[in-house]
C-alpha cells in the first residue's frame, strides 16, 4: 500500500484536471483491489436547520450509471449512513453492510430510513469499502471513499492492515484536488447572491448602518436597503440580522 501512495502523489502532480486526478486514483486503487471510487466536497456539511447538505461536487467511478442522481437529486446522499459516520469520525474508517459477517461500526448508524441506500448498495454488490474523512478548519469537508466490489471474506481484516496508509492516501488526493473545484463548487449552491448583496451583508455584519454601507460603496441608501432586502429574501430570513448569520453559516461571506 505503500508504493501505491508514492504512486499516487506522482501521477496526481502528473495530472492536469480533476477528472485525470480521479482517474489516476482510481488506478492506484485498482493494484490494492478496489473496484470503484467516491469523491464528493461539501463547502457546508449542514443547513441552518440542521439537515445534511448535499456536496457541491462529486466523482464517482466505476458505479451504476443511477448513482448520481439518486444521491444528489432524489436525497439519498441524506439517507447515506457513510456520511453520517464521515461527519463524526476524523479518521479513516472501514465500512460493511453485510452484518451478519462484518463487524464494523456502520452498524452502529444504520436507521430504518436508511433502507434505501441499503437496499441499492446490496443490489450493486458495493457492500464494503474504506472512507477518509477529510475536515477542514472552515467547516468544509470532503470524503474520499474506496469500494471493493464482491468484496471477500477477509475484507475487513485485510483492509485494518493498510488503514493508515489509506487515510494518508486520500488527504493526499484531496490536497490536490481542491484547488480544481470551481469557485461554485466551493461555496454552497444552494443560495446565490449578487457581489452587491454580498458586499452590503458584509459591511452590515460589521455593524455598518445602510447609510454608512451607502458611503463606503457609493451608492444611495435606497439602492443599499434594496440589496439588503433583496439578500434576506433570498436568504429566508426574517431581518437583517437573520439574513447576516444564514450567509454566515452558509459561507457566503467568506473572503
Amino acid at each position: 500500500m505503500l508504493e501505491t501512495l508514492e504512486v499516487l502523489e506522482h501521477t496526481l502532480g502528473k495530472a492536469a484536471s480533476l477528472d485525470d486526478k480521479v482517474e489516476a486514483a482510481m488506478v492506484s486503487l485498482s493494484a490494492s483491489g478496489y473496484t470503484s471510487l467516491v469523491y464528493d466536497y461539501t463547502p457546508v456539511v449542514r443547513s441552518f436547520e440542521g439537515d445534511l447538505m448535499t456536496p457541491s461536487h462529486l466523482s464517482l467511478r466505476n458505479v451504476p450509471d443511477d448513482m448520481r442522481a439518486l444521491w444528489c437529486d432524489a436525497g439519498y446522499y441524506q439517507k447515506d449512513p457513510v456520511q453520517l459516520m464521515a461527519i463524526r469520525s476524523t479518521t479513516p474508517f472501514i465500512w460493511s453492510y453485510r452484518q451478519t459477517r462484518d463487524k464494523t461500526q456502520l452498524a452502529n448508524f444504520i436507521r430504518q430510513d436508511h433502507e434505501p441506500v441499503v437496499s441499492y448498495l446490496h443490489d450493486a454488490d458495493l457492500t464494503c469499502g474504506i472512507t477518509v474523512p477529510v475536515h477542514r478548519t472552515r467547516g468544509d469537508m470532503a470524503t474520499f471513499t474506496a469500494i471493493q466490489k464482491g468484496a471477500g471474506r477477509q475484507f475487513v481484516k485485510e483492509a485494518r492492515e493498510h488503514l493508515a496508509v489509506f487515510g494518508l492516501l486520500g488527504q493526499v488526493f484531496h490536497e490536490h484536488a481542491y484547488p480544481l473545484l470551481s469557485e461554485e463548487e466551493r461555496r454552497t449552491g444552494v443560495i446565490r447572491l449578487t457581489p452587491r448583496e454580498r458586499e452590503c451583508l458584509l459591511y452590515s455584519a460589521e455593524g455598518l448602518t445602510a447609510k454608512e454601507i451607502a458611503y463606503k460603496i457609493g451608492r444611495s441608501v435606497p439602492t443599499v436597503i434594496l440589496h439588503i432586502n433583496s439578500a434576506t429574501k433570498k436568504l429566508g430570513a426574517r431581518n437583517r440580522l437573520h439574513a447576516v448569520m444564514l450567509a454566515s453559516h452558509y459561507r457566503l461571506l467568506d473572503e
